[in-house]
């Protein structure tokens, strides 16, 4: 299984603009774009529910296990792997340090978002090449809560 890029990855950690889309239950269709945190941990990526299990965005993620993330200038089809064990900690600790100072913080690091942690993995076509796509740069529009 192929894993980010090392640019790619401190690309997206240190921005706040990741959307990500899972399919719909077409499995083609890709679902609204909904903005959400993300932090890097070692070479992974991931990203958690605020609303915890009961997110939409997150029941496609889980049912459907694929889609596409916007971040950092570039598209990408990637995998969802939903997320159990220790590694939940250091998730914690990288939420704290990129987000420090934000009132949604403690949400995102409490019991009902941890439910709801899913990795973000590049799918294979990605690593083929045929998935980075240059994006404009849109307006990020923040609102932490709709996470």
């Amino acid at each position: 299984m192929a894993g980010w890029a090392k640019d790619e990855l401190r690309r997206i950690a240190e921005a706040d603009d990741l959307h990500m889309a899972p399919f719909r239950d077409d499995g083609v269709t890709h679902g609204t774009p909904t903005w959400i945190w993300s932090v890097a941990v070692d070479d992974a990526l991931f990203v958690r529910a605020y609303n915890g299990q009961d997110s939409r965005w997150y029941r496609a993620a889980v049912r459907q296990k694929a889609g596409r993330i916007t971040a950092a200038g570039m598209t990408r089809d990637v995998t969802f792997e939903p997320v159990n064990g220790p590694i939940h900690d250091r998730i914690d600790a990288a939420y704290r340090a990129k987000y420090r100072g934000s009132p949604y913080l403690g949400p995102m690091i409490g019991p009902r978002a941890r439910a709801a942690t899913v990795k973000v993995v590049p799918a294979i076509a990605a690593a083929k090449g045929r998935s980075v796509v240059p994006v404009s740069s849109s307006s990020s529009r923040p609102g932490a809560g709709r996470r």
